[in-house]
């Protein structure tokens, strides 16, 4: 049986007339030389080759450096690799997010400052 891979459904997603259901693709993708067929939503068939592709990658340069693996193995090392660069993708998103968040205070606080300086009658920018 295909696996599945699903996703939040978009507004352009088909559906299926006459049953209510999302027509579904399929897709067959090679990692580390063995052939998946999956299903997917319609249209995310390039997508999906596309992941397999980084996937497929990331095994075969594991392989490389460590030697053979067996294929449970390989897998969990590559979904480890993927897992702590989402972590760290997270962890930037929510630095940026703060640093973009404050800009907006540092700012308004140094209007006020000058504001201020200038109403004491000692604009001290030169």
């Amino acid at each position: 049986m295909p696996a599945r891979l699903s996703r939040k459904p978009k507004a352009n997603d088909a559906v299926d007339a006459g049953k209510g259901q999302k027509a579904m693709g399929e897709v067959t993708v090679t990692v580390h030389g063995n052939q998946y067929r999956l299903a997917c939503r319609d249209g995310d068939e390039k997508r999906i080759e596309g992941l397999a592709a980084d996937i497929d990658r990331r095994a075969h340069e594991i392989s490389r450096q460590l030697g053979a693996q067996g294929e449970a193995r390989l897998m969990l090392l590559v979904a480890l690799l993927l897992a702590d660069e989402l972590a760290d993708l997270r962890e930037g998103a929510g630095q940026v997010g703060e640093e973009e968040a404050a800009r907006p205070l540092v700012a308004a606080a140094e209007r006020i400052e000058a504001t201020a300086r200038t109403l004491a009658g000692g604009d001290e920018r030169a």
